[in-house]
């Protein structure tokens, strides 16, 4: 953690200004609660498709006074050009995370998922690049992969997309290489690995399986597993994730023009995850009876997901110090307190 505890303390000391998209999510409103925290100024865009005034209302209780009058919120749409220069004005780092999430979603509804993550993001890049931002971070997805069957995931080895959603991410990519090569416009990639953690929202059909799983059995309601519980997955701490997205903007440049890894290096399946989220709910004086209940497999998924992470430790001197059951269990107090 020696880089990133540096880097923590060169920005209080020294405090920039942040642009967070998407900053009413769950990402996007840790984000900016850690940089509040940093005493960094933070400009935040979003326009509630996914993300809700309810979490940052739980920032502001969160951090001090003084630290909250530095937060400027702009309520707009990345498909909207003018908000996204209007946002860009006067930014140091911009830490990229409006997107419409969800494999599901997108087999249900590419045509808005390919307006927000692809036209949302290249309006963007473009603003960032026409500002000269001095950094441009920006959410990349594990679905790139695709149908890889190699494991652990390694950046340089993709496979064929298997959703809208796959497709989208990639391209974000391919424009983030176009712009380094064509304008000398160079930001950093972050491929995410089902993160989790506080302010994951765990209503509607495109849950997340934590937050979805946890309310259900803060219910005592059966868990669903699609497939047969053994499909797995690299679950990474939010924490973990903020770490990355600090790394990255603060990065030289020779560590741009690319995408990185941001999960454990882990793989835990299906019925592993329900037996760790039931155990981490017993330490808060909760205890489930729920039950799984198996279905089909889901449309879309691969069967098994796991990131190597040595060249986010090389590069950006990554170090995810919280652990699946670790982070299950600082999780857990939220869920408890949502219900």
């Amino acid at each position: 953690m020696l880089r990133y505890e540096q880097i923590q303390q060169e920005l209080r000391d020294s405090p920039k200004v942040w642009l967070v998209t998407g900053v009413a999510g769950f990402i996007g409103s840790n984000l900016l609660e850690k940089l509040l925290k940093l005493n960094q100024s933070v400009i935040g865009l979003d326009n509630f498709s996914t993300g809700f005034q309810h979490n940052l209302d739980e920032v502001m209780s969160l951090v001090l006074p003084e630290q909250w009058k530095r937060f400027k919120f702009i309520e707009g749409d990345i498909r909207n050009y003018s908000a996204c220069e209007q946002a860009v004005k006067g930014v140091d780092y911009v830490l990229h995370q409006a997107a419409l999430g969800s494999v599901p979603r997108s087999i249900a509804d590419p045509i808005t998922t390919n307006a927000s993550n692809i036209t949302g993001f290249l309006n963007m890049l473009q603003a960032a690049k026409e500002e000269q931002v001095q950094s441009f971070t920006y959410a990349a997805s594990s679905s790139t992969y695709g149908d890889h069957p190699a494991l652990p995931k390694k950046e340089e080895n993709i496979g064929h997309p298997l959703s809208p959603y796959a497709v989208t991410k990639y391209v974000n990519e391919l424009y983030a290489s176009v712009f380094s090569k064509t304008y000398n416009f160079k930001s950093i990639g972050l491929r995410y690995f089902n993160v989790f953690g506080k302010r994951q929202n765990p209503n509607g059909d495109y849950a997340a399986v934590i937050p979805k799983w946890a309310a259900s059995m803060l219910k005592d309601e059966d868990v669903y597993i699609n497939g047969d519980g053994e499909t797995s997955r690299d679950f990474c701490y939010i924490d973990n994730t903020v770490q990355m997205n600090i790394l990255a903007a603060t990065a030289d440049s020779d560590a741009k023009d690319n995408v990185y890894n941001v999960a454990l290096g882990d793989r835990t399946s299906l019925n592993q995850l329900f037996d760790g989220i039931k155990l981490s709910l017993g330490k808060s004086n909760v205890i489930s009876v729920s039950n799984k209940v198996y279905r089909e497999f889901r449309e879309g998924d691969v069967r098994h997901s796991q990131a190597d992470i040595f060249k986010a430790i090389n590069k950006l001197g990554y170090s995810p110090t919280i652990s699946i059951l670790k982070g299950l269990d600082l999780a857990m107090p939220w869920y408890v307190n949502q219900r």
